[in-house]
């Protein structure tokens, strides 16, 4: 295994490189629309597959995080910041696929010797969501539950995402078909061979990440105290969550412009996939509010499949497909680990009327449930992202945690 950092590390302030982080996700984005020729605008920060809050695609976003982080600055002091990229040579996928040097992408927050926790992303995110003012300013900062002086905070991009290894790296369609279970044993390997942990204190995840969530919890069931999944079922993804996911899969492959994966421009079918993801991901009171007029619905549609998830056809059908297998329903009852699951009422991506949790976690020993209602503050499935929605709830969790 070999290490491939972009820069020396050191201990410097937080806020210095947080904004530092969040400056690269805007030149990243930029540097993608001039290769392609399609992508994001310049100056916005590539956000999530789904719909997200307006905060995290303003213009204004590094400032308000900025203005945030400096006023915390003179109480936390200095952070240590570790922010880098393992490499893990010729590793083996689930179906047998091996991939000669797999890249993982991460950032790090605080001391590696306080309590661990990794915070895992959503479908086309990276670990850069994580450093907005409706998360990080919820969390980190001093006094929160996730305050950095007194954890070690993991953001990590999984396969096919971010800075990690993916198809629009080179290979296109020849890039070995993940899974789940294939990204959460790349996360484990980070963690365990390169930070060298032995124990994670937390894993939280988000959408995809909270799937992943349920998978650390059943693959490696001692490892962590605790897991807090945010946005998700534990079973098999089907009926209109499998439907959109297919439709948007096939929205590119059956594109001619996609051509096997050889594309010099992205081909239309990665904008119809986006739009799936938009119509999604958000609750349909959260969408009268921003489009309560004919023009301004249509407006407001059209910004935001522009700016939404992935500028890249490939990785977008890559990651999709990469929960073709996830089933974790069958093996609830071997997690030993506390669990913390917590849903939205006007989740449109996993609607609470399915009853699956009611069903499902009372097999999950030591468990707790919580169906947010929905509100005012609530914005459909990408609540989960919201932390001050929820982190009442992580608070009192974090308290129930074994010393």
């Amino acid at each position: 295994m070999t290490l491939s950092r972009s820069r020396s590390v050191r201990p410097v302030p937080a806020v210095t490189v947080l904004l530092q982080d969040m400056s690269a996700s805007v030149i990243e984005s930029s540097r993608h629309t001039r290769r392609t020729g399609m992508g994001l605008p310049r100056g916005r920060i590539v956000g999530e597959w789904y719909e997200v809050p307006d905060v995290l695609a303003s213009r204004r976003w590094t400032v308000v995080l900025g203005a945030l982080l400096l006023a915390a600055a003179p109480t936390v002091g200095r952070a240590q910041v570790d922010s880098g990229s393992y490499v893990i040579h010729d590793f083996q996928f689930a179906d047998g696929e091996t991939l000669p040097e797999l890249r993982l992408h991460y950032l790090t927050l605080g001391d590696s010797g306080r309590p661990a926790v990794l915070i895992l992303h959503g479908t086309g995110g990276s670990h850069r969501q994580f450093l907005s003012p409706i998360f990080a300013g919820e969390l980190f900062g001093p006094g929160q539950p996730l305050d950095t002086a007194g954890h070690f905070v993991i953001l990590a991009d999984g396969i096919g995402h971010g800075g990690s290894s993916k198809p629009s790296d080179g290979l296109h369609a020849r890039f070995p078909h993940y899974a789940y279970d294939d990204m959460v044993r790349a996360e484990y390997r980070l963690v365990t061979e390169h930070l060298r942990l032995r124990h994670l204190r937390l894993v939280i995840g988000t959408s995809m990440g909270c799937m992943h969530a349920w998978v650390w919890a059943e693959t490696y069931p001692t490892f962590m105290d605790g897991i807090v999944p945010l946005a998700c079922l534990p079973t098999q993804i089907a009926g209109r969550n499998r439907m959109w996911r297919k439709l948007a899969i096939d929205a590119i492959r059956t594109d001619p412009g996609w051509n096997s994966g050889e594309y010099k421009t992205q081909p239309p079918g990665l904008t119809t996939a986006r739009a799936m993801g938009v119509m999604v991901g958000g609750s349909p009171t959260y969408y009268q509010r921003l489009g309560p007029t004919r023009d301004s619905a249509d407006a407001y549609l059209e910004r935001r499949i522009r700016e939404s998830g992935f500028v890249d056809a490939n990785d977008a059908l890559y990651a999709l497909d990469a929960s073709r297998d996830y089933d974790p329903s069958s093996r609830l009852d071997r997690i030993t680990t506390r669990v913390l699951a917590i849903n939205f009422a006007d989740d449109q991506i996993n609607p609470p009327e399915l009853g699956v949790m009611e069903r499902l976690m009372p097999r999950v020993k030591r468990a707790r449930y919580v169906l947010v209602p929905a509100g005012e503050a609530t914005v459909g499935h990408a609540t989960h992202t919201k932390a001050e929605v929820w982190k009442k709830h992580l608070s009192e969790f974090l308290h129930q945690l074994p010393d």
